[in-house]
């Protein structure tokens, strides 16, 4: 359980500099990502949604819908709401013990981050208990709450990751190929051209290692966005949406 809190706690730092790096996604190697083995990825009529990421992140494919599929996305949706009205006021979320990870670095997007609630979703599925509240700053002391993210262990199997959110309509991501920088080279995440991180040019376990970098193939859990005042379910579950927030001005 302490290895899960730590990788939370480091998710929220490594999203923090990634949306505040400059990077063209479509100059880096890319690689066909897949969801795990034991799940068919065919899924010809529903290609308009991403399965190619690059190097960084891997996603679950969509799977066939099964009969209850609308009706458990929609309930999940409709309790996502209800957390959206909860925590209109970022005020509210800090009382229940959310907390802004590095509130002074500009970024496009903020995780307001819960760590109880991080691992709680270690053993299990509240949809009314997001890991993060995905926050805009809109002023000075003014935010605007725009969608939730929700979090399952690394170990997660695609049936166990269908039973919290089903596969036919979201698709969940995890960060791969993640090359640590060196200790005295951290600024080598900033930059136009970051060489290590989330973002960075080095994506394999040999790349990393010539650069004195520590390599790790995987790394957090799996994550789910969700964006549920959104009015279509391609905005909802988006995936590009994220990637959107991911590029810093």
């Amino acid at each position: 359980m302490a290895r899960y809190i730590v990788g939370i706690l480091l998710v929220a730092a490594v999203f923090a500099v990634a949306q505040h790096q400059h990077h063209d996604m479509s100059s880096m190697p890319q690689q066909q990502v897949q969801a795990p083995d034991a799940m068919d990825p065919a899924m010809p009529a529903m290609q308009h949604r991403h399965n190619d990421m690059g190097p960084h992140m891997k996603l679950t494919s969509l799977s066939p819908p099964a009969a209850a599929d609308r009706q458990r996305a929609d309930a999940i949706v409709q309790s996502a709401r209800k957390v959206m009205e909860r925590y209109a006021d970022y005020r509210e979320a800090m009382a229940d013990g959310y907390r802004i990870f590095l509130p002074n670095f500009p970024q496009k997007m903020y995780h307001f981050t819960n760590y109880r609630y991080a691992v709680e979703a270690a053993f299990g599925f509240d949809p009314e208990h997001p890991t993060s509240l995905l926050y805009e700053k809109t002023g000075d002391n003014s935010w605007k709450l725009i969608g939730l993210m929700y979090t399952a262990p690394a170990r997660s199997s695609v049936d166990e990751l269908d039973s919290r959110v089903p596969l036919s309509v979201a698709q969940w991501h995890e960060h791969t190929n993640f090359c640590a920088a060196p200790k005295g080279r951290e600024s080598e995440y900033f930059g136009k051209n970051p060489k290590f991180g989330l973002l960075g040019s080095i994506w394999t376990k040999e790349e990393c290692e010539k650069a004195g970098g520590t390599f790790r193939p995987q790394m957090f859990g799996w994550m789910v966005h969700l964006y549920p005042n959104e009015k279509t379910q391609d905005a909802i579950w988006s995936v590009e949406r994220q990637m959107e927030h991911g590029h810093g001005d």
